[in-house]
């Protein structure tokens, strides 16, 4: 099977939590809705800031990278939160920021992809290389 293929595979069997809402590709995300609603926002996306092109690199350098993401979000609205399956679990924010917006941010910390949410639409895919 192609890379690309197995990394589809993982982000549609994964699940995006922000605190105790979850989000999955695909379907829609009730409590993630009623979060950008209290932020008064419509768009909001999943963003993870380690194992940057889906390469595993060490705890403390994902730790480092995880910090410098929140660095960058302290005037935005966000979430702490995970993504993942049984087998992997990585650490991400649900930032109340557009799809367009997220683009650039995931970019700066190399990743494939974001999962990015629109209030009342489903979960969606977003890749970005």
């Amino acid at each position: 099977m192609k890379r690309a293929e197995q990394l589809l595979r993982a982000y549609r069997a994964s699940c995006y939590f922000a605190g105790a809402h979850a989000a999955r590709i695909g379907q829609r995300a009730p409590g993630l809705d009623a979060l950008l609603r209290s932020w008064r926002l419509q768009e909001g996306v999943f963003i993870a800031a380690g194992n940057p092109f889906s390469r595993r690199h060490p705890y403390g350098w994902n730790a480092r990278r995880h910090t410098a993401l929140r660095e960058r979000l302290r005037r935005l609205h966000y979430v702490e939160g995970r993504g993942g399956t049984k087998r992997w679990w990585e650490a991400h924010c649900f930032i109340g920021i557009s799809a367009a917006r997220g683009r650039r941010l995931a970019r700066l910390f190399r990743q494939n992809a974001m999962v990015a949410l629109r209030r009342g639409a489903k979960a969606r895919l977003i890749w970005l290389f």
